[in-house]
């Protein structure tokens, strides 16, 4: 009975949070010439810029992957080094 209990609730949940998302909606953005920003050259408005938080992401994310692999290359070599040793 609880895992039925259990289940009513994460969907109640998932409803919940998905019917949020359909009320919840940011501010507009202010009219041109308005508030503070960069502009280009048409006279538009510039977005945040996302690049150099983007490429540090990436590169931890390259970093920590690597660092995975190479732990699990040197588990698979000992695990195959004790394996020749018992065999011998």
């Amino acid at each position: 009975m609880k895992t039925f209990e259990a289940t009513i609730i994460k969907i109640c949940l998932i409803i919940l949070l998905v019917g949020a998302a359909f009320l919840i909606f940011s501010q507009p953005p202010p009219p041109p010439g308005e508030g503070t920003g960069s502009t280009n050259t048409n006279g538009n408005r510039n977005g945040a810029p996302i690049d150099g938080g983007l490429g540090i992401l990436l590169a931890m994310g390259a970093a920590y992957g690597g660092k995975k692999l190479y732990q699990a290359y040197k588990k698979k070599k000992e695990t195959s080094e004790e394996e020749s040793d018992e065999l011998t």
